[in-house]
């Protein structure tokens, strides 16, 4: 005797009508006297009374039929008991979406002194791309994401800037000039370039871009990758140097040394920007939880970038 059987047996019994208690229940006139035939054969009784006019119950059918009631409110009173908890604990979970560079680098002190202030939220990670991560938060995927903030960006979705972040250059570890305390474009002029893939990573790649232009060069740009951990990989096998976050210095990576990179003019053109977005208009107590710590707190992690 299954549920579904049971909601089948009910509904004919209140409607003595297969055609009436089939539409009710979406399906088929056939499909509706199949549960039937299973449920009486697997009970052993007949539970209708069929005749060429109408539907009634047997005996055995009209004290089912008050036992199944019984049965199906409880069915319903627990599914909508566990469906309230499923919903509560939702309330208590944040889906968190970041970019490489975030979740190295702001994502550990803000998930930090997120817990500390709210333990009782769960935070969901997840790492990829602002291509990828933005229409996460449209189909509802994501609660917040930790984003470079596009050059077109959707109405639908709210962003707050937040931090630049600073560029360094990644050299081989015996690079001639690895030992410096800084670098500057020129002296980077002819050296072969590692850049990232435009097409996923566009601030990345027009970051290197731009900062050649800005100092009236041109980069020579010797291969092009999708993963920021992929070009430091190749730079300390000495395919060339590249133009990266500050916080890819905290990738283990053997072989590579990190110079900081003095711009020719100080500005945004030699900084990534990093933003938070959600859904504009969308009401999420979790989310704004964290928005707070990390306003409070937004000086702190800004120094670090």
């Amino acid at each position: 005797m299954e549920l579904h059987q049971l909601r089948c047996f009910v509904a004919a019994a209140e409607q003595l009508h297969f055609g009436h208690a089939a539409q009710q229940l979406q399906m088929l006139p056939s499909a509706l006297g199949r549960q039937i035939r299973l449920l009486e054969e697997d009970l052993g009784a007949r539970l209708f009374a069929r005749t060429t006019r109408a539907v009634s119950l047997t005996e055995d059918g009209a004290t089912l039929l008050r036992d199944a009631r019984a049965i199906l409110a409880r069915v319903e009173a627990v599914e909508n008991n566990l469906r309230n908890r499923s919903r509560a604990g939702a309330a208590r979970r944040l889906r968190v979406g970041a970019i490489d560079s975030a979740a190295a680098g702001l994502l550990p002190p803000l998930l930090r002194d997120f817990r500390d202030k709210h333990p009782d939220i769960a935070v969901q990670l997840l790492e990829d791309k602002t291509v990828r991560l933005l229409p996460k938060i449209l189909t509802g995927a994501l609660d917040l994401a930790f984003v470079r903030p596009p050059d077109s960006a959707d109405k639908r979705l709210e962003f707050r800037d937040l931090l630049q972040e600073t560029a360094i250059v990644a050299f081989p570890q015996r690079h001639a000039l690895a030992e410096r305390k800084s670098i500057t474009l020129a002296q980077i002029a002819d050296e072969a370039m590692l850049v990232p893939d435009r097409r996923s990573r566009p601030h990345s790649h027009d970051l290197t871009i731009k900062l050649f232009e800005q100092a009236g060069l041109t980069p020579r740009i010797v291969q092009v990758a999708d993963e920021k951990q992929t070009i430091i990989h190749l730079v300390a096998t000495k395919l060339g140097v590249a133009i990266v976050p500050r916080w890819t210095t905290r990738m283990a990576v053997s072989g590579v040394r990190f110079v900081p990179l003095r711009p020719k003019q100080s500005g945004p053109v030699g900084r990534l920007p990093l933003a938070a977005a959600w859904l504009r208009g969308s009401r999420d107590p979790a989310r704004d939880a964290m928005l707070a710590v990390l306003e409070a707190r937004l000086r702190s992690y800004a120094r670090e970038a």
